[in-house]
Parts: C-alpha cells; sequence; structure tokens
C-alpha cells in the first residue's frame, strides 16, 4: 500500500504524477519478503516512464530483483513460498489491469503540502490550480475509514437496551459497563497478533454474566469472538484480522467512557432514556471529506470522523473562519436528525464557538441551512456537545460545516475539533418499546 506519512496520504499512488506533476522513472517496494518494482502502480503513462528507464534493461533489473528477493525468502518454508507466489500472481495481474483504468475526476490530488513554499515551487512540486478550485483549498479529498467507528455505537444498542431492562440502578448499569472495559483492558495488553483474556473471573451469577448474549454484536465489530477452553473457562480471543480488532479497541474505550458517564448523568435509567445522548444510532461513516485547511501530518481532516480522542483536526488558519465539507458514500441522501462535536485536546482558545451546518442534495453545489449554533463554549478538554437538527427534514447526500469563529481568536490564528459525528435519520431503527 502507498503510505507518505509526510503528506499525511495513504493509498493514492498516483499522487506524485497526478498531483505533484512528477516525471516517475522507478518505484521500488522493499518488504522482508522481497524486493519489488512497483512503478505500475503509481502511473496512467506506462510507455512514457518506460522510456525513461535506461539504468538497465527490463530483463536485467527483473533478474536483478529476483535474485534479492531470493535471498529474503531463503529460509522461508515451502507453504509460505507458495503463498508468496500466489500472491506476486495476484499483484501482477492488478498492476496490468491498472494501467489502463480510468482515474476518478472527482478525486482530486494536491500539489506538495510539506516543506517551504519556494522549496516546492523550486522542485515544480506545487501542483496546479485546479485542485483548489472548492473554495480554495490546498487539501486533498480524503476517504473516511470509520465503518467501525459506526459498527460499535451501533453495537451498543442491545446492550443499554438490557441495562435498562435488568439494572436495578445506575451504580449497577455503570458496574457492567466497568467490567466490561477492564476484560478488554486485559485482551489489550496481550500479544498483538494472539490477544486472549478469560472472562469466568466474572461471577457466573453477576448481571454481567447474565448479560453477556447482549455483548455479542459488540464483540462482532470488535472482531473477537468467545471460545470455551478444556479447562472449562470461556475466553475472548481474536476472530480475525488483529489490525481490525486494533483499531476497533482504540475506539471502544473511549465510547464506554463516554457511555459511563452518560448512564451516570441520567436521572432515572428507564425506557425514557434511550435516547440522546445515551443511545446513537445510524452514525453516517465511509464517506469522503474536504477541508479549507489541515495541519500536516497530525491534524488532517479525516481525524475529525475516526472515532478517537487521540486524534484531532486543526486547520492553522481557520480562526476566524474555515469550513469542512462530508460527502457521503455512493451519494446516498440521509436525513441529519443529530450531530456531535467534542473538544480537542488542548488549547481551548482553538474550540468552535460559532457555526452554520448545511446539507446539499445536489453533492455541494448548493446548501440548505440546518443548523445554526453562537456562543458555545466547551468547559473541558474531550468534552461532547450533541446537537439535534430542529428544521424541517431535508435529504442531503453532502453536509458543510462553516465554523465561524473560535473560542479566542486573538490569541491563536489556528481552529481545532476532536471529533465530528454526524447521525441520520432512519425506519431501521431497533424499536425501543
Amino acid at each position: 500500500m502507498h503510505l507518505d506519512p509526510c503528506e499525511g496520504i495513504y493509498d493514492n499512488p498516483l499522487l506524485y504524477e497526478k498531483g505533484w506533476n512528477k516525471n516517475l522513472n522507478y518505484v521500488i517496494a522493499v518488504a522482508r519478503d522481497g524486493v519489488y518494482d512497483v512503478t505500475k502502480r503509481y502511473t496512467r503513462k506506462w510507455h512514457e516512464v518506460l522510456s525513461r528507464r535506461v539504468i538497465t534493461t527490463e530483463p536485467a533489473l527483473a533478474n536483478i530483483l529476483r535474485d534479492i528477493t531470493r535471498e529474503c525468502r531463503k529460509n522461508f518454508t515451502s507453504e509460505m513460498l507458495l503463498k508468496l507466489d500466489e500472491r506476486e500472481k495476484s499483484d501482477a495481474e492488478e498492476l496490468d489491469r491498472n494501467l489502463y483504468s480510468k482515474d476518478d475526476a472527482s478525486i482530486s490530488l494536491p500539489g506538495r503540502q510539506s516543506g517551504d513554499k519556494e522549496w516546492r515551487i523550486s522542485r515544480s512540486e506545487f501542483g496546479s490550480d485546479n485542485h483548489c478550485s472548492l473554495s480554495s483549498s490546498s487539501c486533498p479529498v480524503r476517504r473516511c475509514v470509520d465503518e467501525h467507528v459506526t459498527n460499535i455505537d451501533n453495537a451498543f444498542f442491545p446492550v443499554i437496551y438490557q441495562l435498562v431492562q435488568q439494572a436495578s440502578d445506575k451504580s449497577q448499569a455503570t458496574e457492567v459497563l466497568e467490567t466490561l472495559k477492564r476484560i478488554l483492558v486485559n485482551l489489550k495488553n496481550s500479544p498483538f497478533k494472539t490477544r486472549r483474556t478469560t472472562i469466568n473471573a466474572v461471577s457466573p451469577n453477576s448481571l454481567f454474566s447474565k448479560m453477556l448474549p447482549s455483548f455479542g454484536q459488540l464483540f462482532d465489530a470488535l472482531s473477537l469472538k468467545s471460545e470455551l477452553g478444556v479447562d472449562g473457562t470461556t475466553n475472548m480471543c481474536i476472530a480475525s484480522d488483529p489490525v481490525k480488532t486494533s483499531l476497533a479497541l482504540s475506539v471502544v474505550f473511549h465510547a464506554l467512557d463516554d457511555l459511563i458517564h452518560n448512564v451516570n448523568n441520567c436521572e432515572k435509567l428507564d425506557k425514557e432514556s434511550l435516547s440522546w445522548p445515551l443511545l446513537k444510532q445510524n452514525r453516517i461513516c465511509s464517506g469522503f471529506v474536504l477541508a479549507s485547511g489541515e495541519e500536516l501530518p497530525f491534524g488532517i481532516a479525516t481525524s475529525a470522523f475516526d472515532g478517537t480522542r487521540m486524534s484531532k483536526w486543526e486547520e492553522p488558519n481557520g480562526a476566524t473562519g474555515c469550513w469542512i465539507i462530508y460527502k457521503v458514500l455512493d451519494n446516498r441522501m440521509h436525513d441529519l436528525v443529530a450531530y456531535e462535536l467534542m473538544s480537542a485536546n488542548d488549547a481551548p482558545e482553538r474550540d468552535p464557538m460559532d457555526w452554520i451546518v448545511e446539507g446539499s442534495e445536489d453533492g455541494g453545489s448548493s446548501w440548505h441551512t440546518l443548523d445554526k449554533q453562537s456562543s458555545q463554549k466547551f468547559d473541558k478538554r474531550f468534552q461532547r456537545k450533541t446537537f439535534e437538527i430542529k428544521s424541517q427534514p431535508f435529504l442531503a447526500n453532502a453536509f458543510r460545516f462553516r465554523f465561524l469563529a473560535v473560542r479566542d481568536a486573538k490569541s491563536t490564528s489556528r481552529f481545532q475539533i476532536g471529533s465530528i459525528d454526524l447521525y441520520a435519520r432512519t425506519d431501521g431503527v431497533p424499536s425501543m418499546k
């Protein structure tokens, strides 16, 4: 996979040819299992690239890389070598197919963002103004990888519902959630690829044990499964890809903290409490994001939608005005019923104070006002504020936040937000009765 930590961009290999206007010659990938020529993944002008590859002949280059790869694999098992051969054939076929695929014109790729402006211009890597046409943005359109965040939100519904049904009071409900958190902490502290913990330390007569079936959807969202050991113990372990579990765990701990906080803030834990902010359903995910600006590499726009407190979207020049647009995947139409903002980790002077939320039914050509807020104040770090949309229902496939002012624009030029979560109306919400 293409990854550029300086630019904060991944899986966009055409960035250099299309965005930076570079004339590529060789792109070589180095891995533990070999060395590979992946230039075809980074170009749509292969015949032009071939004309510039004059250091050696193509067969000679292939032989050199093959010899290095063979040396890297000399201690591999035959089974592993067979799998690698199959993967190489699949990768080669994919590379050849991609050479003739058409670019998605809707996805803009910017010139180089890192480094001094004059230096970038001198290297002819500044790109074209064509990529900055939307409200003068120099940012690329970024894809949100956050389906796991939505899955976790949805998976808490059966848990909360059972807590309402079975917990005698808020303290007992909190105890169940704290028990779950301790189990997940033990799991997180175990080895990455073989994460495993036992849940038998919990009393079989406890409310947690009785509620265990209601955690099934949540365990699925975390790519976890329960197994019965030969000694009769019940273990929790990884169900599939350990990377999925790792990403999801970073989100679920923060979600649990918020849920415990909201349970404690309920006047009474009953069916009437099965609403905002305790219950969060139908979070919109996997869309595309474009912003007026961003801080590389740790303050990129998609950080506002990744479900974790460890990141934030930061706009270096946004104190007196900035914007962020969220385009829904596959142009699906949604009626926004609520959204939630979370303050970032530091610098309260950069918090949003005044903003407007808008929806578009035509992908961003025209905008309809959904909500306005002014003089809002976040009292602490990582504080979540939920806002329900009071305007008439409006189906939209894009949403825009126009942040008009931060808390103290006199002391900073920057804007920051820890997270933005969008929630849609749907007929598919499980019944609360």
